[in-house]
């Protein structure tokens, strides 16, 4: 069947995906919008509207697959099934995380985190000098937060960190096509256990407490696997999405600036950094038929990767792609928080934590200045984010 994967892509290779993917995303999707990826042993697919389309075909390209990477680690949850069994694992979480009981639940607690991690950056800067600031103030916020949602012993941060470490390795292990790690098992095992703990907890009232709640269709096993993947995603996406926003507001010149005198652009920053640098750069699928998508047939049990990376600068749909234009008339058409029935839950969670911490962020400091030689630009083949963002801090 491998010389039938046709058109194929041959020249791209794992480190041009990793380290800059758009000049290589671009020249796909001019070219061959659906093409068969050797080197990732799949179909990618690149334009926004086939982007859009495969995911909301949710039964000729399905998630529902052994080989789907999240699924291998966590068990099956509502990233890994589709049809009646993903709405009977996803419908407990839905509610507890629309957008009034996010703002009215979060908004106190959240804004109370930023205020602790804001003073020991500022502590940071006055003793050190500069501050990194994926690691004092990104990854943080976002592990505390869905701590609290889902009703984890915030004594317990470290550990949570290290077993979300180790689980965010191992399904990039599984995407290169390596086996899972056996460190990767064993972080499940220990999160699943604290998760499960959590959420039988006499008198909890959290996010978790109250799905398990409405999950009267779910085991414990269950929730605990659709928990984990929430963790999963609100930690690993929610950081990667305020560092990305980060880099843009001290590499993009003139907007920081821009921002601190007129604040009601940072709602748009943020969306045009979603766009630009989706914190999630893939979603996989797996062709359950033939199925033709831009005219091209992808064989029954083809494994699918849709570049929401790709999607976000389709100059069909984004004039000047490659342009941070947070005034621009298409910016809520990206698809970073992906379409169809596995759209992501915690869209409005992650809004908020990363518009309270950059305005926290601004109003303590007159002054954040980028050092370029310490920071990094975004990269990674799955999840994308700089691996440092350090800043000059001050007051004055």
């Amino acid at each position: 069947m491998a010389g039938d994967r046709t058109p194929s892509a041959g020249w791209v290779t794992l480190d041009d995906l990793e380290r800059d993917p758009h000049p290589t995303l671009a020249r796909l999707r001019a070219d061959h919008p659906v093409a068969w990826v050797p080197a990732l042993g799949m179909w990618m697919i690149t334009s926004r509207a086939l982007a859009l389309a495969a995911m909301q075909d949710f039964e000729g390209l399905t998630v529902d697959d052994p080989r789907f990477s999240t699924g291998q680690v966590v068990g099956p949850s509502m990233l890994s099934l589709d049809g009646a069994e993903h709405t009977r694992h996803r419908a407990p979480f839905v509610g507890p995380f629309r957008f009034g009981r996010i703002d009215d639940g979060f908004t106190d607690a959240v804004q109370g985190f930023v205020g602790d991690l804001l003073d020991r950056a500022e502590h940071t800067a006055a003793t050190a000098g500069t501050v990194e600031l994926r690691t004092a103030l990104a990854a943080p916020l976002a592990t505390r937060t869905m701590m609290l949602a889902l009703g984890l012993d915030t004594a317990a941060e470290g550990t949570i960190l290290a077993w979300y470490a180790s689980i965010v390795h191992a399904v990039t292990e599984i995407t290169r096509g390596n086996p899972i790690p056996a460190d990767g098992r064993a972080a499940y095992a220990g999160l699943a256990a604290a998760i499960s703990a959590a959420g039988t907890r006499p008198g909890a009232r959290t996010l978790l407490a109250e799905a398990m709640g409405a999950a009267t269709a779910l085991d414990e096993i269950e929730v605990a696997a659709n928990a984990a993947v929430l963790l999963f995603g609100g930690i690993e996406t929610t950081e990667g999405m305020i560092a990305n926003l980060l880099h843009h507001l001290l590499t993009e010149p003139g907007l920081l600036a821009a921002v601190r005198a007129e604040p009601e652009l940072l709602g748009p920053c943020i969306e045009e950094s979603l766009r630009l640098e989706p914190a999630a750069a893939v979603v996989d699928r797996y062709a359950t038929r033939d199925v033709s998508i831009g005219g091209v047939v992808i064989p029954a049990g083809d494994p699918v990767t849709i570049s929401l990376a790709g999607a976000n600068r389709d100059p069909a749909t984004f004039a000047d792609p490659d342009r941070f234009h947070p005034g621009r008339d298409a910016l809520r058409q990206h698809l970073t928080f992906a379409a169809g029935p596995h759209v992501c839950l915690g869209a409005h969670l992650a809004r908020l934590e990363t518009r309270l911490l950059v305005h926290g962020l601004l109003q303590r400091f007159a002054q954040i200045d980028s050092v370029a030689e310490a920071s990094d630009p975004p990269r990674g083949l799955v999840f994308r984010k700089p691996n440092r963002i350090t800043a000059h801090l001050s007051r004055m």
